[in-house]
């Protein structure tokens, strides 16, 4: 589950990304109506929201948006999970997005909703979250608060209240719901004549305490922190950027091992998924 896609926007995820049109097309065609934005990419690891998707393992990841001059947008996103099979199907994240932006004063509000699906798996795994985020500059700064809530979902209702009734694959309250709060804040900017950014991302997140369905979970041990500071670098006369970022979160290794069995590769229980991490990215965009 995308615990980032800002972690893409912040190197565990994805957002839409504008190549410039040259200065001569800029001049003569006017506007589009319609906009198709995009990326593709590679990083060492898949963080969503701080935890590894990906048992510390590299994923490929992309998506597309198509935007109407409106505001009005839908995209999807896709990566590969761990491989350890509890979604069964695919082992594959696959978003749905819809949403509309508008302008605020002197910066831009964004509503909209993710539909979190994993292909070939199980339907109770699947859920909606809607969100709301608010974006805009401080001279050189570019500042983000968002705010994402779940409703009472199977997929994120504790079915599992410990490790070992996962591990053994016994639910302690079948067709048990619950909801989940995350509230976020990004921050970012360039360094002049460089093609280097740096940003830095702070997030909380509330609810869903134990692992669902197959394990699933959004908020793994009901309440935690995450964060990230990194850097991004766009190669001049490419699409291509560069990032790396330092990844972190304060669930502590008795946490983490409660998920462990689930979220492992071949729910081996080695290492830690949720502790810090360095995570290496590049990032084709169109």
């Amino acid at each position: 589950m995308k615990l980032s896609r800002i972690i893409p926007a912040l190197a565990l995820g994805f957002t839409a990304v504008s190549v410039a049109a040259p200065a001569y097309a800029q001049d003569t065609d006017p506007p589009k109506a319609v906009t198709v934005t995009g990326s593709v990419g590679l990083v060492s690891d898949y963080r969503f929201r701080g935890v590894s998707q990906s048992d510390e393992q590299l994923a490929v990841q992309g998506g597309f948006t198509i935007a109407h001059e409106s505001g009005v947008y839908i995209g999807t996103w896709g990566s590969n999970l761990s491989g350890w099979g509890t979604f069964g199907g695919a082992n594959m994240e696959l978003d749905l997005i819809a949403g509309v932006k508008f302008p605020v004063g002197g910066g831009t509000l964004d509503v909209g909703a993710t539909w979190y699906m994993y292909p070939g798996g199980f339907d109770n795994t699947d859920f909606i979250e809607p969100y709301a985020k608010l974006s805009g500059t401080a001279g050189p700064v570019n500042l983000t608060a968002g705010v994402a809530y779940a409703p009472k979902q199977e997929a994120l209702g504790p079915w599992y209240f410990n490790g070992t009734s996962a591990a053994n694959g016994v639910y302690d309250d079948p067709g048990a719901k619950d909801d989940n709060l995350y509230v976020w804040g990004d921050i970012s900017s360039g360094v002049p004549n460089t093609g280097l950014t740096l940003k830095g991302h702070l997030g909380y997140s509330t609810g869903n305490k134990g692992l669902g369905p197959f394990a699933t979970s959004v908020s793994p041990t009901g309440e935690y922190l995450d964060w990230l500071v990194g850097a991004d670098y766009t190669i001049p006369g490419t699409p291509l950027t560069v990032g790396v970022a330092y990844v972190d979160t304060d669930i502590d290794s008795n946490e983490s091992a409660y998920l462990q069995p689930s979220f492992s590769k071949g729910q081996d229980g080695v290492g830690s998924i949720a502790d810090a991490q360095i995570v290496f990215s590049v990032t084709a965009a169109f």
